[in-house]
C-alpha cells in the first residue's frame, strides 16, 4: 500500500509548545508525490495533549483538534473558542472537534477536561493565512470502534477533477474501505478494534492536470468496551455515542441506556416503570415533555427537532403520536430511520434536519445498504411526493454546501414522522394505553397485546386484506433482498400493471409486510390531508444506464382516492389519530386518482394535475429530483425501514 504526503501537517500542540510527528508541507506535482509504505507509519501516537492538523492551514480548510490521552480516562469534556474570527464546531463535549475557518487570522481554544479524575485545561494557538484552499477533506472526529465511518472530499478548484481523486491511509490501525474509492468524493468504513484510543490519519489528492493538491483527515478511534456475542443483545454492531438532549430530563439518567446502548439486552430492557410511553406520563405533552424524552449525538440535532415542534405541527398531530414512544434518538449514525418496539423508540436519521453546511458535515452519509435491491427484475415501480405539478422535496447533492431553511426539508421530514410514528401507534395504540402493566419490559408489553387482540395492522390485514401474491413476493425481492426466481426476473412492465393496479395499495412498498402496509396508508394520507401533497406512483422499464430513461407503462396520482383504498385509509387514521375528527370527511372527499400518460418519461408525467399553482422554494440552489434520472432518491421516494421484532427464544 502507497501513500502520498499531505499539504498539513499533523502536530501535537501542548500548553508549553508545538512538536511535529508527521508530514511535509506544501502542494507537490504529481512527479513529486513521495510514497510511502504504510508499515512505515506509526499506529500509535506516543506523545499526549491536543492533537492538532493545522499546520500551514489556509483559509476555508478544515482544522482538528483532539484531546489524545489514550492511557487515561477522561471526562467532562468541553472545548471553547477563545480567539480569531468566530468558527463553527458541533462536537464540543467529545475528545475531537473540528471546524473550517472562513477567514486569515489568529486563531486560540481551550479545552477543560476530567483526566483521571483530576480537572485540567489546554489551550492551543495557530494561524490561517489568506492563502486559498484548493481541496478539503472533512469532517475529523472521535468515533468509537466499530462505528461506521464516511468521510468527503469537496473539490474548491473547480478545474480539479473527479477522476483524479486518489485517496490513501497514511497513519493508524489498517481500515479496509466498503468499496473502491479512487474517484470517489466520499470514503466509507468501519473504524478498526483498538487497545487503547488510535489515530488514524488519511490524505485525498485530485490533479487539475498539471498540478496534484491534497489534503489530510484524521480520525480518532476510541477504545470502547467489547460487544458482547449473547443473542440477547439488541444492538450487535457498534451504536454511536449520544446523551441526552436535555440533561435535566427527569429520565436522563436512563434513556441511553434503555434505548441506544450496545449494552441493551432483552431480558433485562427497560421496563415501563423505569421508561414508560409519553402517553403514560401525559395525554397532553408539551414540546418539553417530548424533549425530555430525545437522545442525541450532537446537541445541534435536538435543537433542530425540538424547533420543528414548536414551529411545524400547528394541529399537534406530532404531539400526539409521540405519545406512543417512549423516546427519540437522533444520531449520525442513524440511517434509515425506523421505529424499534424492543426500546419503543423512533430513530431519525439527522439528514432530515440540517440546515447549515456544517452540521450536514457532522452526519454519516454511508448509502442505504437496500440501494441494490430489486437490480435484477425487468421493471421498476417509482414514487414521488408532488404539489403544484412539481417535486415536493428538493434533492442537496453531498457536493454542495449550502444553507437551507427549515421549510426546504419540512415535507420529507413530516412524512417520515407520520409513517415512523404509525408504526408507535400500531403496537402501542391509544386503545391499549390504560391496561399497560408497568412492570413489563417494553417488548413485553407490545408482545402481550399482540397475543390478546393483536395490534392494529394485524386487524387491518384480516378485516381489508391485500391479495396479489406476486406483488408480495416482488415486494421482498425489491424491499429485502431476497433472490428473483427466473419467473419473477422476466416479468414485463405490463405483467406488474396486470398485478398491481385492480389491487387495494397505494404503493409497492405496502407489501413488504403487514407493519409496512398500515403505516403507507397514514402516511400517505397525512401528507394529503395537512399539505395538498400527492402521492405519484408508476410502472416503468428498469432503465440500465445514465442515458436511459424511466418510461411509464401505467401510473396515477394520488392513488388513496381510488374507492376501494379509502376505506382502508379510513381504517387506519381513525385508529392511529382518534383526535382527526375531520378525517373521515376529507378521506371521502378525496378525488379520483389521476392517470399518467403511457409512453411518457417520469418526468413528462409530472405536470399532470388540472390546476398549477406554482410557488417559489426559498433556496435557489436546491436541485428538483427530477434532475436525477437514476438516482433512487429520485424514483422510490423515501426509503423507510421497519426494524423487526426479534425472533429468537426470550427468556
Amino acid at each position: 500500500m502507497t501513500n502520498i504526503f499531505s499539504n498539513r501537517n499533523i502536530i501535537l500542540a501542548l500548553t508549553l509548545g508545538v512538536f511535529v510527528i508527521q508530514g511535509c508541507g506544501g502542494g507537490s506535482s504529481a512527479e513529486n508525490k513521495k510514497e510511502v509504505p504504510i508499515d512505515d507509519f506509526t499506529p500509535v501516537v506516543t506523545q499526549t495533549g491536543i492533537i492538532a492538523s493545522d499546520e500551514n492551514s489556509k483559509t476555508a480548510q478544515p482544522v482538528e483538534l483532539f484531546l489524545y490521552f489514550p492511557n487515561d480516562s477522561i471526562s467532562n469534556i468541553n472545548w471553547q473558542q477563545t480567539a480569531g474570527n468566530h468558527v463553527v464546531f458541533h462536537a464540543g463535549n467529545s475528545k475531537g472537534i473540528a471546524f473550517t475557518p472562513s477567514s486569515a487570522g489568529d486563531y486560540s481554544f481551550q479545552v477543560n477536561f476530567s483526566r483521571n479524575g483530576q480537572s485540567e485545561t489546554l489551550t492551543h494557538a495557530f494561524s490561517v493565512s489568506d492563502e486559498n484552499n484548493q481541496i478539503s477533506a472533512r469532517l475529523g472526529h472521535a468515533v468509537l470502534e466499530g462505528n461506521d465511518v464516511s468521510l468527503r472530499v469537496s473539490l474548491e478548484n473547480t478545474s480539479l477533477t473527479n477522476n483524479s481523486i486518489v485517496w490513501q491511509q497514511l497513519s493508524g490501525p489498517n481500515v479496509t474501505f466498503s468499496e473502491a474509492t479512487n474517484g470517489k468524493r466520499a470514503i466509507f468504513f468501519k473504524a478498526p478494534a483498538v487497545s487503547a484510543d488510535s489515530l488514524l490519519t488519511f490524505s485525498v489528492s485530485a490533479s487539475d492536470g498539471t498540478t496534484q493538491h491534497q489534503d489530510t483527515v484524521t480520525i480518532l478511534v476510541e477504545n470502547a468496551t467489547t460487544i458482547s456475542s449473547n443473542e440477547n443483545i439488541a444492538y450487535d454492531t457498534r451504536l454511536a455515542r449520544v446523551y441526552p438532549f436535555n440533561a435535566n430530563s427527569p429520565y436522563a439518567n436512563v434513556l441511553v441506556d434503555c434505548v441506544y446502548s450496545n449494552a441493551i439486552d432483552f431480558r433485562t430492557s427497560c421496563r415501563l416503570d423505569q421508561l414508560p410511553l409519553i402517553a403514560q406520563d401525559t395525554r397532553s405533552p408539551t414540546v418539553e415533555d417530548i424533549m425530555d424524552r430525545v437522545v442525541v449525538s450532537h446537541q445541534w440535532m435536538g435543537q433542530r427537532f425540538k424547533e420543528f415542534l414548536q414551529n411545524s405541527d400547528p394541529q399537534g398531530d406530532f404531539k400526539n403520536l409521540l405519545r406512543a414512544t417512549t423516546a427519540i434518538v437522533i444520531s449520525y449514525d442513524v440511517r434509515p430511520s425506523y421505529y424499534w418496539v424492543v426500546t419503543g423508540a423512533i430513530h431519525l436519521d439527522p439528514n432530515n434536519f440540517w440546515l447549515t453546511p456544517d452540521e450536514r458535515d457532522t452526519i454519516n452519509e454511508a448509502p442505504d445498504y437496500r440501494a441494490s435491491f430489486g437490480d435484477s427484475l425487468n421493471f421498476v415501480m417509482p414514487w414521488r411526493y408532488v404539489k403544484d405539478n412539481t417535486y415536493a422535496s428538493f434533492y442537496y447533492p453531498e457536493d454542495m454546501r449550502v444553507s437551507r431553511d427549515a421549510s426546504d426539508g419540512l415535507y420529507s421530514l413530516a412524512s417520515l414522522m407520520y409513517h415512523e410514528l404509525a408504526h408507535a401507534n400500531d403496537f402501542f395504540a391509544q386503545s391499549s394505553w390504560a391496561s399497560l402493566n408497568r412492570n413489563d419490559r417494553i417488548l413485553d408489553a407490545a408482545e402481550k397485546v399482540l397475543q390478546s387482540t393483536g395490534i392494529q395492522s394485524d386487524s387491518l390485514s384480516i378485516s381489508l386484506p391485500l391479495y396479489g401474491d406476486e406483488m408480495y413476493r416482488l415486494a421482498q425481492v425489491r424491499y429485502q433482498g431476497e433472490t428473483a426466481t427466473t419467473t419473477e426476473q422476466s416479468y414485463s412492465p405490463n405483467d406488474v400493471t396486470s398485478f398491481f393496479s385492480p389491487e387495494h395499495a397505494p404503493q409497492f412498498y405496502n407489501y413488504s409486510s403487514k407493519r409496512e402496509d398500515y403505516a403507507m396508508l397514514f402516511d400517505g394520507f397525512m401528507m394529503k390531508a395537512r399539505y395538498d401533497i400527492d402521492r405519484d406512483i408508476a410502472i416503468t422499464n428498469q432503465p440500465q444506464s445514465a442515458s436511459d430513461e424511466y418510461i411509464v407503462t401505467w401510473g396515477q396520482r394520488g392513488r388513496i382516492g381510488d374507492e376501494n383504498i379509502k376505506q382502508r385509509v379510513d381504517y387506519v387514521t381513525r385508529r392511529i389519530l382518534p383526535e382527526f375528527t375531520s378525517a373521515s370527511s376529507i378521506i371521502s372527499n378525496l378525488s379520483a386518482p389521476i392517470a399518467m400518460e403511457s409512453g411518457k418519461t417520469w418526468g413528462e408525467n409530472l405536470a399532470i394535475s388540472p390546476v398549477i399553482n406554482q410557488t417559489e422554494k426559498s433556496t435557489a440552489q436546491a436541485i428538483p429530483l427530477n434532475n436525477f434520472k437514476l438516482d433512487r432518491v429520485g424514483v422510490n421516494g423515501p426509503f423507510f425501514y421497519e426494524k423487526p421484532i426479534p425472533t429468537r427464544p426470550i427468556n
